[in-house]
């Protein structure tokens, strides 16, 4: 049954990460729409690696980034629970993950802990988990080495320039039912952007994902990224985004939304000295003449950063379609 809440548009956001939450969500969580957080939690690094490894728990640091961007709390109580302590035994853990893990360990269910994080969003908008079981993402390199953990292919210690061939879940782990219902009645799915394989594809995989996605009537619609990222995405171009996105879903997406302004070299030289993970623009040229690929200037005024307004125009534009 479809959701009907002031008919607005329903639409489900796949990702993790720092860039769909502050692309994504932050562009359109005021406008007429209903918005599902579909959050990745497989995470292996930082304070929700440690918190997970200890506690036996899911991640919470993508939950928690969606949660702040979306709740209707005062901004001292987000830089709150944003704050991350700077040493001792505490050092580089969130207190917001610590409150997540907190929350599980009080009554061991999840259910709870998402239905008190959803009374805190502006409107009609909802955050729910990939999976609630614990998995590993694995990547088998173009030599076969095998790398485990989603820290390990975020950050890597290997050969980054070695191509990522094979990409899945150790061990397989099932979807959240309430995820799934959410995909299928949903009018528009959103992939992205974040990165390729350490945050999409980890949920992506998740057992049960991929049909709900493939028999959704939703349009769907993935949202390249701007920079290319050491060990992932090597001199991808948009089309090679497309493919590692449309070879995991064994379908077409509906919409490629992407950037077709290329920032200046100093400016580029500028962001890769506070992100060194990045390393070029991606390329935009040579794609298919093909309606499916929505080009646009989507730089941000201070630098190479999405604007979401102009994402989320885009994206209510192909609502109206």
């Amino acid at each position: 049954m479809k959701f009907n809440f002031f008919s607005n548009k329903n639409i489900v956001c796949i990702g993790g990460g720092n860039a769909m939450p502050k692309v994504v969500l932050r562009g359109l969580k005021n406008k007429n729409v209903n918005l599902t957080v579909v959050s990745a939690v497989l995470d292996s690094g930082g304070s929700s690696g440690k918190l997970r490894k200890e506690y036996d728990i899911i991640s919470p640091g993508d939950v928690r980034r969606a949660f702040l961007e979306l709740c209707n709390l005062p901004e001292e109580e987000k830089k709150l629970l944003d704050f991350r302590f700077p040493e001792g035994e505490l050092s580089s853990h969130n207190l917001g993950n610590l409150f997540f893990a907190a929350s599980y360990l009080k009554n061991k269910k999840y259910r709870g802990i998402f239905e008190r994080m959803n009374s805190c969003l502006i409107g009609n908008h909802k955050i729910l988990p990939s999976t609630i079981s614990k998995s590993d993402l694995v990547a088998i390199l173009e030599n076969g080495e095998e790398i485990v953990g989603e820290a390990n292919i975020d950050v890597p210690k290997h050969n980054p320039n070695l191509k990522i061939k094979k990409l899945f879940l150790n061990p397989p782990v099932g979807a959240c039912p309430q995820t799934l219902r959410r995909i299928k009645n949903a009018d528009i799915i959103i992939i992205g952007p974040g990165d390729i394989f350490s945050s999409l594809m980890q949920v992506l995989l998740v057992d049960g994902m991929i049909n709900a996605i493939k028999n959704s009537k939703a349009k769907k619609v993935y949202i390249a990224n701007l920079m290319t990222k050491n060990g992932e995405s090597n001199n991808f171009s948009v089309k090679d985004f497309v493919w590692e996105i449309e070879n995991c879903l064994n379908s077409k997406l509906d919409y490629i939304i992407y950037n077709n302004n290329m920032a200046s070299k100093e400016m580029v030289d500028d962001y890769r000295k506070e992100n060194p993970q990045f390393l070029e623009m991606v390329d935009f040229s040579s794609l298919p003449q093909d309606n499916r690929y929505i080009g646009s200037d989507l730089l941000g005024e201070n630098g190479i950063v999405h604007d979401s307004e102009k994402v989320a125009q885009i994206i209510l534009k192909i609502c109206k379609q």
